[in-house]
């Protein structure tokens, strides 16, 4: 009788180690998944923020090119204004 007793409490507290070993064991791999998708979200947060910072530049870029052109744009206006009026000075004489 005696053995039975000390068979099932060594049996009891294997089987609350062994839970305990397992449990730990499946919190460390779901804090290493956990770990591995917030890595690859912040990469991809950074590629985004890379891919944005390059949009910004190119629309600054373009800015400018929109400025000088019509810059030029007004110019020609002008040269063709003054043009206009030498012929219609020509027309006259």
């Amino acid at each position: 009788m005696e053995y039975t007793v000390i068979i099932s409490i060594v049996a009891a507290v294997s089987g609350i180690i062994l839970g305990w070993m397992g449990r730990t064991r499946t919190l460390k791999q779901d804090v290493a998944q956990e770990a591995s998708a917030d890595g690859m979200l912040r990469a991809d947060v950074g590629y985004i923020k890379h891919g944005i910072d390059d949009v910004r530049s190119e629309q600054r870029q373009q800015g400018k090119k929109f400025d000088l052109l019509s810059e030029r744009v007004t110019r020609v206006e002008e040269s063709a204004k003054q043009a206009h009026k030498r012929l219609d000075d020509l027309k006259i004489k």
